[in-house]
This record gives C-alpha cells, sequence and structure tokens, in this order.
C-alpha cells in the first residue's frame, strides 16, 4: 500500500510540474503607482481564480485554453481581458462612480467540503450546530454523515463518537488546535463543551498534522470557539426537553478598546426528575448538575502583527444514577440498592500568542499553551474509580516559506506532561495505578500547492517519550484535481499512543465483570503502546443537476493495528480481558456521500456507510461488538425565504437506519440473562423546527427518536444489579424511547 502511494504521488508530480503560471500586478486606473489589495482574478467559466497581494501582485496557473481573464474588485468596474502567452500582465482597474445598492441573496453551506485543500476536511459551521439540540459537544455530530453518535452504556446517558468505525480515543480531539479530550476526559470530556460556545467544527478524516502531535490514528476533530473580537454584546440560550433537562447558556462580550476583547460565557445544566421509560427499575439518564464556566481574552494589532488569546475556565459536573430507589445518603457502596455517582471538577487555562512578520505576511510564529487539572471521584455500585490528571502541554510553531509561496513549511517543538493518580476499586484489582508521562519532538512539515490542480503536505516528527523512547511519525496528503469539479485525495499517516484503559472504558464498570490484564511486562498497566496505520482515498465531484447544484463522494479508509490494547468481551460474560494485540487488528472504512440543493434553500444530505472492523481475540477472530456493519443516514433542510424584518422558518429532518450488531459474548448466562448474538437492524428520527422573529430572537421545537425506538433488553440482570450477571455496558440502541425539546434564542448585537 505504501509503494502505491508513493508511486501515486510521483505520477500526480509528474503531471503538474510542467504547468506554466501567468503574473501580473493590478492597479487603480487614476494613480497607476496605487495597488488594488485583494482583487479578484479568475479564468472566464472555471473555478481556478486567485487574488492580489498587498502590492497587487497575483500569479495564476496558465494553460494555452484558458483565453479570458476576469478581473474584479468592489467599488470597480470589472474587466475582462484576452490572453494569448504567459507573460507578464499590468492592468488597471477604472473607479466604479455609478454605484448602486445591491441585494446579495446567497446561502452559504452549514456543512462545507473542499476542493482546494490537500486533507479531507469538513467543516461544520455554526448554523449546522443549530440544526440540532446540540447542547453539548457530543451532540453537535447528529447531523454529520461522517461521525457516528451512539450512547456508551445504559445509565450515564453519555453519547459515544466514532469515525471510521474507532472511538474517540483513536481521534485527537482538539480545541483551537490545542489537545483537550485525552487521557481522564476520554469517556466524558465531549459533553464539557456546551455547544452555543462553539463557531465552527473541523472534521480530518485519516492521520492528522504532525504539527498537532503523535496520537491522531484515524482522524481529527478541531473545535474553534466563538472569538471575543466577533462576538455579540450579549446571547441567550435557553433549552428544556421532556427528560427534565433544563440548560441556560449567556453570553456576554465587551470591546475594552481598540485592540482588546473579552467574552464571559456561563453554562449551567440540571436534570431534575427520575425516568424509567423501558420499566427495569434503573434511571434511563441520571439526575446531573453542571456549572461550566469560560472567560476569553483578545489582542489584536494587526497592524506590528501581534494576534493572542487567554482562556480561564472551571466546570464542575455532578451525575446520580442506578436504581429508581437509590439515595446516595443511604445506599453509597452499600448492597442497599444498586447506584451510581460521578463527580468531576476540571479548570484550564491556555494561550495563544502569535506574530505575523508584517512585511513578510507568509511567515509567522507562535505559541501554545495549556494547563489543565481534571478530578474525578465516581463509584459504580460496588466498584470504585478515581482518576486526576495534571497536564501541561506547549508548541512552538514557526511557518515560512521555500523561495517562494507555492512551498510552504512549518516547524517547531512540543512539550507534554501528564501527571496521573489513578485507582481502581473492582474485587479482583484494588490498587492505585499512578505514573507520569512526558514526551519531547520536533517536526516538520512540508507544503506545496501549484494554487490550482494540485497540492501535497509531506510531515514527519520525532518525539521522546519516557515510556515508550523514541520514535517518527510520518504523515503525508496528496490531492489532485483531474478536472472542474472533481478532487482526488490520498492520505497515509503512522500514530501511537498510550491506552488509559480504564478512562476510556468506564461503561465497563457499571457491570459485575471481572478486570483481568494479561501480556504483563509493557509500558502501562503492563500493556504496550497502541502502533497504527491509516490509509485513505477519496474522490469528490461536483455536477449540475436539473440546473440545481449536486456533489456525489467516495471515502475508502483502513487502520491496521501493529499493536493494540485489546479489550476482550467475548471471553466470558463475566470477565473483560486486556491483552496485547497477536494477530490482526483492522478497520475498512467505506462511505459514499450524495448531496443534492433540490431546490433553492431546500437541501437532501445522504450517505451509505459499510465498516469491516475485525480483531483476533482469544478465542478467534471476531467483528468488533456493537458496531454496525451497515448505515444509512440522511437529512432534509428546509429554509424559507428571509422576510422583511428577518423572519423566517426553518425545517430539518434527520434519519439513521442502523444494520445489525455483533453483540458481546452472553451464552454461559441462564437464558433470561442472554442476549442474542445478534443486535436487530432500527431506525431512528429527530426533527426541528425553528422559528425566527427577528434577526435578535428566535424559539424552536424538535424531537429524538420520533420512532419510540427502545432497546428490548438494556441491562442485563437488571433484577439482581449485585448478581455475577450483571452488565449495563451493552447498548446499541436508544433506552429513553421518544424525547421532544423546545428552547429560545436572544441576542443583543
Amino acid at each position: 500500500m505504501q509503494k502505491q502511494l508513493l508511486l501515486l504521488v510521483l505520477f500526480l508530480v509528474s503531471t503538474t510540474s510542467f504547468s506554466q503560471e501567468l503574473k501580473g500586478k493590478i492597479t487603480e486606473a487614476s494613480n497607476a503607482s496605487q495597488p488594488i489589495i485583494g482583487a479578484n482574478i479568475q479564468w472566464l467559466n472555471t473555478q481556478i481564480g486567485t487574488t492580489s497581494n498587498e502590492n497587487g501582485e497575483f500569479s495564476i496557473s496558465y494553460k494555452p485554453e484558458y483565453t479570458k481573464l476576469v478581473i474584479s474588485h468592489v467599488g470597480f468596474s470589472t474587466d475582462t481581458i484576452s490572453v494569448n502567452s504567459p507573460d507578464f500582465i499590468n492592468h488597471s482597474l477604472s473607479q466604479n462612480n455609478n454605484l448602486e445598492v445591491v441585494t446579495i441573496d446567497s446561502e452559504r453551506k452549514s456543512l462545507q467540503k473542499s476542493y482546494v485543500k490537500t486533507a479531507n476536511i469538513s467543516t461544520m459551521s455554526s448554523k449546522e450546530l443549530l440544526k440540532a439540540a446540540c447542547c453539548n459537544l457530543a451532540e453537535s455530530f447528529e447531523t454529520n454523515p461522517s461521525i457516528d453518535v451512539n450512547f456508551s452504556d445504559a445509565l450515564t446517558g453519555t453519547k459515544q463518537i466514532k469515525m471510521l468505525g474507532l472511538t474517540s480515543p483513536y481521534l485527537m480531539i482538539t480545541e483551537e488546535n490545542i489537545p483537550s479530550v485525552r487521557g481522564a476526559s476520554q469517556a466524558y470530556g465531549l459533553s464539557f463543551t456546551p455547544g452555543t460556545w462553539v463557531e465552527s467544527i473541523q472534521i480530518t478524516k485519516g492521520a492528522g498534522s504532525v504539527v498537532n502531535g503523535f496520537e491522531s490514528i484515524s482522524g481529527q476533530i478541531n473545535t474553534e470557539l466563538i472569538k471575543p473580537v466577533n462576538d455579540i454584546p450579549f446571547f441567550l440560550n435557553f433549552y428544556g426537553s421532556t427528560d427534565s433537562r433544563f440548560e441556560l447558556n449567556t453570553h456576554f462580550n465587551k470591546k475594552i478598546s481598540d485592540k482588546w476583547s473579552t467574552s464571559l460565557f456561563l453554562h449551567g445544566n440540571t436534570r431534575v426528575a427520575k425516568n424509567d421509560m423501558n420499566d427495569d427499575g434503573f434511571l434511563d439518564n441520571p439526575l446531573a448538575k453542571q456549572i461550566n464556566v469560560l472567560n476569553r481574552w483578545q489582542y489584536t494589532d494587526l497592524e506590528k502583527g501581534w494576534v493572542s488569546f487567554l482562556n480561564f475556565r472551571y466546570m464542575n459536573d455532578a451525575k446520580q444514577t442506578g436504581e429508581m430507589d437509590f439515595d446516595k445518603d443511604r445506599d453509597k457502596l452499600t448492597t442497599n440498592y444498586w447506584g451510581s455517582e460521578i463527580k468531576t471538577e476540571r479548570y484550564d487555562i491556555s494561550g495563544k500568542l502569535g506574530y505575523v512578520f508584517p512585511d513578510m505576511p507568509y511567515q509567522s510564529i507562535g505559541l501554545q499553551t495549556a494547563f489543565n487539572g481534571h478530578n474525578q471521584e465516581s463509584y459504580f455500585g460496588l466498584n470504585q474509580y478515581d482518576i486526576n490528571q495534571k497536564s501541561f502541554y506547549s508548541n512552538l510553531i514557526f511557518n515560512s516559506i521555500i523561495n517562494n509561496t507555492l512551498n510552504k513549511f512549518a516547524t517547531g517543538l512540543n512539550f507534554t506532561y501528564d501527571q496521573y493518580d489513578e485507582f481502581v476499586g473492582v474485587p479482583n484489582i484494588y490498587r492505585n495505578f499512578d505514573r507520569i508521562d512526558n514526551s519531547v519532538g520536533a517536526f516538520f512539515e512540508y507544503t506545496y500547492d501549484n494554487t490550482t490542480n494540485f497540492s501535497l503536505v509531506a510531515g514527519g516528527r520525532i518525539d521522546n517519550h519516557n515510556r515508550l523512547g523514541t520514535f517518527i511519525t510520518p504523515r503525508l496528503h496528496v490531492r489532485y484535481n483531474p478536472w472542474e469539479g472533481g478532487v482526488l485525495r490520498a492520505s497515509a499517516g503512522r500514530g501511537k499512543r498510550l491506552a488509559n484503559i480504564f478512562a476510556e472504558n468506564q461503561q465497563l464498570f457499571a457491570s459485575s465483570r471481572t478486570f483481568d490484564i494479561l501480556n504483563t511486562g509493557g509500558k502501562i498497566y503492563g500493556l504496550d503502546a497502541e502502533i497504527a496505520w491509516n490509509y485513505g482515498l477519496s474522490f469528490m465531484q461536483g455536477f449540475s443537476l436539473f440546473n440545481r447544484s449536486a456533489d456525489v463522494s467516495v471515502d475508502f479508509y483502513r487502520t491496521d493495528f501493529q499493536n493494540q490494547a485489546v479489550v476482550d468481551l467475548y471471553a466470558s460474560p463475566q470477565q473483560v480481558l486486556f491483552y496485547n494485540l497477536n494477530g490482526k487488528s483492522f478497520a475498512n472504512s467505506l462511505q459514499v456521500d450524495f448531496n443534492y440543493e433540490i431546490m433553492r434553500h431546500f437541501n437532501l444530505r445522504t450517505a451509505y456507510k459499510f465498516y469491516e472492523i475485525q480483531t483476533d481475540y482469544l478465542g478467534g477472530s471476531e467483528q468488533r461488538p456493537l458496531q454496525a456493519k451497515h448505515r444509512f443516514f440522511g437529512n432534509l433542510a428546509y429554509e424559507t425565504h428571509i422576510a422583511e424584518k428577518g423572519k423566517q422558518w426553518k425545517f430539518d429532518f434527520t434519519y439513521n437506519w442502523l444494520g445489525k450488531q455483533q453483540l458481546p459474548n452472553t451464552a454461559s448466562n441462564p437464558p433470561s440473562d442472554r442476549l442474542p448474538e445478534y443486535s436487530p437492524s432500527f431506525s431512528l428520527m429527530n426533527a426541528q423546527i425553528t422559528r425566527t422573529f427577528s434577526s435578535t430572537f428566535e424559539v424552536y421545537v424538535g424531537g429524538e427518536n420520533i420512532g419510540n425506538y427502545k432497546q428490548e433488553k438494556a441491562i442485563v440482570g437488571a433484577d439482581n444489579p449485585f448478581g455475577p450477571n450483571f452488565d449495563s455496558s451493552m447498548i446499541y440502541a436508544p433506552i429513553f424511547g421518544q424525547m421532544y425539546y423546545a428552547g429560545l434564542r436572544f441576542k443583543i448585537k
């Protein structure tokens, strides 16, 4: 596979190395010495274009068949000139003194796929996040076909995300390109970022950039928070649902001076009533309470080239779940009634400082730093799990060019420090797993982009880790546009990580399983580091269908594990085994998307996904449990035209079909506590309607799981929770049933 990718790269380079460029300069007709900055230059009837720089100069790909060049800028007349050779062009635009008021009615897609980015990246805007209740980051992907959202267990209400068929530990999750959900926060960390704080989300399939570290295996999810300099003075969002969950978000923003701006984000949520819609005697969702505060400061001095951010954040989250009659003050850690509490306190301090050289806008240097503390205290029946993590992260990045802007590079150094105080209290393990992990790394990433049909990002890093030693991480992304509207991408990369087997599998504590670690002698918990290669190919084609825009894309990715911390649920329903991979483990992911603008403001989004995920367990090769091989996704979104005073209706409907899933082994249980070998296939439907009354006020109502599908037996052994067969982790479908919600949003602009 590596040789095939290398041959592909050499072929693509050979087909683009001899492309010519047309260069020129755009000035004002009334003053030839005055350059026009940001003029648009585009070949007629193509998508190939560029803009002029601070000197009015530009460079654009040239082919003999390109004969008409369109040059435009706001406030100037648009010119179309004939070009017969790639000779340097000096052209002047005349000011348009007869400007009329022009109303532009354009629609920018809320989920965007790029034809020009090298990596396979899709971007979700804040508009996309408003299509669902989106109370937190874990719930932000319901309308995104690239991410699968599932419940992790029958008790905590926590949603788990997967990409390319792999769970979130194999994804690098960052906040403004600083690693955020990792280590102790893997299980619940996505629920600690409120959706209203998010400005956009970038989703990268395949191995991520070496700039962000060595841990990414299947992809990267980066969240950009709302910037103080762009924020409005006040925002309010209130939400309530039929499962007794209520949320309040308020944003306050203040422009201190021309260079300083600050935002204060306040979030609170609670669930106040007990619900047992499936009548198994256990809460379907936990009683919960969360307070989350973020203060952001931004300094911007564009004249001198400085931009900086400083963030202070505190969060306190508490969940209580278990049997309906459980009383935490009376029954904690007793066999009166089965119950659980998960209490998490977290603080974060992070900063970013960037400098762009004023006379060299292509050159910059930046420093990212973050310090956080994460303390979780929890118990699940008689099992206990506590983890305290203190982390420090810093990344120094230098960006510049080699000879010209076609050849760019990024290089730098980063340092990571993690201190873990971890206690595991289960029947056969009652001990601390305290440790310190630290690493120092250097990276170099080269980018070639001919601005038209070919780009390449090749990077590598070398790291020294106190447990993993010294190792190299290579990554490669290639883009080629064979014709207009088509883009072919290829990627390959290696990732390495230490599996935090207890933090990442906390749903198993809510069971009677014993925990057994085999193959001891490794670097963490007696296990070796996880190492995997990820390879990917994707193709996207945009076209017109019945005079409406459409696109189709096909993605195929394969993840091959050289080593893996295997979590084996097949050996016995009373046991979970952790051991190093002995054999093969791989994940194949195929996704076919079709998107179509049915009519103006009415869009269809569909996707079919096929997963083949197999691991060699002690008992033989098996499909990864609780993973549907076949999935179908559909989304319909319609908006009315914005009327006078900003009034508008918005309608959104999402459909998910999941095929059968292989379930963990329960064959040795008594008949009443057995599950079938496979789950049934099922469908889920969500919908939301939003009424905008003005540019400052709107209300929304919606429903999740409208078809009211519920897993038939959510908790195995629910009638005897302290018995040997109790297990609440084998969840493949919702357990609550229908849920409806309503909310309002209010802004002061």
